[in-house]
């Protein structure tokens, strides 16, 4: 995939849902693009596009977040490295249910990598995270992730060796099965 390719950067409708088939049960996401426009747009193009296909929630840490966005392909994930999209103002909180980039403490750095939010997390309101959607159907599925491996996953090599690394390390994390935009 090419990041400034025409196809992964159209706008979002106002209101859109996506349903996750992960390997524990179906999750739906309702995104209000409102809430954080760039966000939005770079989440509606993904999944149209099959880029969270297959992907594993390597950071699980209860009572916080359930993390994905680094693809099993180690090509899509250089290719994706350096496209950032701008920071939108927090004009919603990371309650339980909400999805938002992750990101650093620089600037406009969010790229691809989500998270569910599995407590109230209103202290990331203030650096910047901004959510763009909620869960509204599945957030027992969501608790239900496997934690086993908590934040162990080396970022670094999900990113250069994919899926291979995870499956090799990493035997039980669940996953995305497919994501797709629903009516």
């Amino acid at each position: 995939m090419d990041p400034a390719g025409k196809a992964l950067n159209e706008q979002a409708p106002d209101e859109f849902s996506v349903r996750l088939e992960t390997s524990v049960g179906p999750v739906v996401i309702q995104v209000t693009r409102a809430w954080s426009p760039h966000g939005a747009d770079r989440f509606y193009n993904l999944v149209r596009n099959g880029f969270y296909d297959e992907q594993r929630f390597f950071r699980v840490v209860p009572g916080f977040v359930v993390q994905w966005g680094l693809s099993g392909d180690p090509k899509l994930n250089m290719a994706w490295r350096q496209a950032n999209i701008l920071d939108d103002p927090v004009k919603q909180s990371n309650t339980r249910g909400r999805i938002t980039y992750a990101k650093t403490n620089q600037p406009n750095t969010r790229t691809t990598q989500l998270f569910i939010n599995l407590g109230a997390n209103a202290n990331l309101d203030g650096m910047g995270f901004a959510p763009f959607g909620e869960v509204v159907e599945g957030m027992e599925v969501v608790d239900q992730i496997n934690a086993e491996y908590g934040q162990q996953p080396s970022q670094g090599q999900i990113a250069g060796r994919g899926n291979a690394y995870l499956e090799e390390n990493f035997p039980n994390l669940d996953y995305i099965v497919k994501a797709e935009i629903i009516d």
